[in-house]
């Protein structure tokens, strides 16, 4: 591997998504913004985020056992930093980024109106990792705009979606050009 630099070990897998995750109730809730997230099985669907015990949320994600994934775009990019940078202890983030609060059909956390996409996620395990506490998921609903669905086929098409991506501090544009199939 003489052409490759041995780096630091860090979690360097990318691009991974920079999700809005809501937690609480519809009356007491807060946003936080999570970037290590991802599908871990397909049936059932099930997901996961990881959250530092430090973190306001993460006492609501223990007492309610669950919460929603809120995809965000190119439109929610200042929502999604500030969210990220801010603690819900000191503000109300429904308030302060003008987002939309809607109930969800399966959860007690609320949804954000404003994404493309919102999962209701039902926790099933709560496991210690170290300096973060893996709240395993299953997915027990999805919701889509309108305006991301194929009108062909009625399922999530990411070109019209202009969902951002995380890579080490910066948020990015995920590209709309297919690469490829899955065979």
């Amino acid at each position: 591997m003489e052409d490759k630099i041995t780096l630091d070990t860090e979690p360097y897998l990318a691009p991974i998504p920079a999700a809005l995750v809501t937690c609480g109730t519809m009356d007491e809730a807060n946003i936080i913004t999570i970037a290590w997230t991802g599908i871990v099985n397909s049936d059932p669907p099930m997901t996961y985020i990881s959250v530092t015990p430090e973190r306001y949320s993460h006492g609501f994600l223990k007492h309610t056992h669950d919460f929603a994934i809120n995809l965000t775009n190119r439109s929610l990019v200042w929502e999604t930093h500030w969210c990220g940078s801010k603690s819900g202890r000191d503000f109300d983030k429904f308030k302060k980024t003008r987002l939309t609060r809607v109930a969800g059909t399966n959860i007690s956390a609320p949804l954000i109106k404003e994404s493309p996409m919102n999962l209701e996620c039902q926790v099933t395990e709560i496991k210690k990792l170290g300096s973060h506490d893996m709240f395993l998921a299953e997915i027990v609903a999805v919701h889509a705009s309108r305006e991301v669905l194929s009108p062909k086929t009625g399922k999530f098409d990411p070109k019209k979606a202009d969902l951002i991506s995380f890579i080490h501090g910066k948020y990015y544009e995920i590209g709309t050009k297919t690469a490829g199939t899955s065979w």
